[in-house]
C-alpha cells in the first residue's frame, strides 16, 4: 500500500504525471478513470477534483491538481529523484520558466491550432504554434536539457508537450531541436515503463470497444 494515488486516463495530461512519477522511483498507486463514461465527472471523482479534470494526484490527506504543480509537488517532495532544481540554484529560474511555460504558453497554443479555431481575431490570446516552437528551439539549441546540466521536472513538463504538439497533434514545427530533443527524452526507462504501461491501457480500451 503507497499513499500516493494517481487518477489516470489514457489519453489525457495524466500520462505526463504518470512519466514523472516513474523517473521518481517512488511507489505509486494508479486510479484508472474512463473519460468516454465520463468517470470524472462523478461524484466520487469529484470530491477528489471538483473541476472534472485529469489528473489529480492523492498524497496522504492531500490532494494536488494541474499537471504542472503535480510535477513540482513530486519533485520537490521527492527531492532523492533528482528532478528539483531548489531555491538558490543558479538554474532555478529557468526551472521555473520552462516548467510553467508548458501548460500555460505552449498547450494553449497547440491546442488552438489543432482546433482550428480563428485566426482573423482582433485579439488571439494565445501565442502562435510556430513561435512557440521557434522559442522552445532557441531554448534547447546546443543542450541536453531545458534547465541545466541534468534532467528535472521542466524537461519532464516541456518534453510531453513537444510529443503532444509534433505527435499527438501534430501541429507544431517539428523543428530539429525539438524531434532531437525528444528522440533522446522517449529513450529514458522512465518513459519507456510509463509509456508501455499506457499503450497496454489503450489496448484494452480498444478490445473492450471503448
Amino acid at each position: 500500500m503507497t499513499d500516493l494515488v494517481l487518477y489516470h486516463a489514457v489519453p489525457s495530461r495524466s500520462i505526463t504525471v504518470h512519466w514523472m512519477l516513474e523517473e521518481l522511483g517512488q511507489p505509486y498507486e494508479i486510479e484508472l478513470l474512463s473519460l468516454e463514461a465520463e468517470d470524472h465527472k462523478k461524484p466520487g471523482y469529484l470530491a477528489v477534483n471538483p473541476m472534472g479534470r485529469v489528473p489529480a494526484l492523492k498524497h496522504g490527506d492531500r490532494v494536488i491538481t494541474e499537471t504542472a504543480a503535480i510535477c513540482a509537488y513530486l519533485a520537490e517532495t521527492f527531492p532523492e529523484g533528482g528532478l528539483n532544481v531548489p531555491v538558490g540554484s543558479p538554474d532555478r529560474a529557468a526551472y521555473l520558466r520552462w516548467l510553467f511555460f508548458a501548460p500555460v504558453t505552449a498547450e494553449p497554443a497547440i491546442i488552438w491550432q489543432s482546433l482550428n479555431l480563428p485566426d482573423d481575431m482582433e485579439y488571439k490570446p494565445f501565442a502562435e504554434v510556430e513561435e512557440v516552437a521557434r522559442v522552445l528551439a532557441d531554448a534547447l539549441r546546443g543542450r541536453e536539457f531545458i534547465a541545466g546540466d541534468r534532467m528535472s521536472a521542466a524537461d519532464v513538463m516541456i518534453g510531453a508537450t513537444i510529443m503532444w504538439g509534433t505527435q499527438l497533434m501534430p501541429v507544431m514545427p517539428p523543428l530539429p531541436e525539438l524531434t532531437e530533443y525528444w528522440a533522446r527524452l522517449e529513450q529514458r526507462p522512465a518513459w519507456q515503463r510509463s509509456f508501455g504501461e499506457d499503450q497496454k491501457i489503450m489496448a484494452a480500451k480498444t478490445d473492450a470497444g471503448g
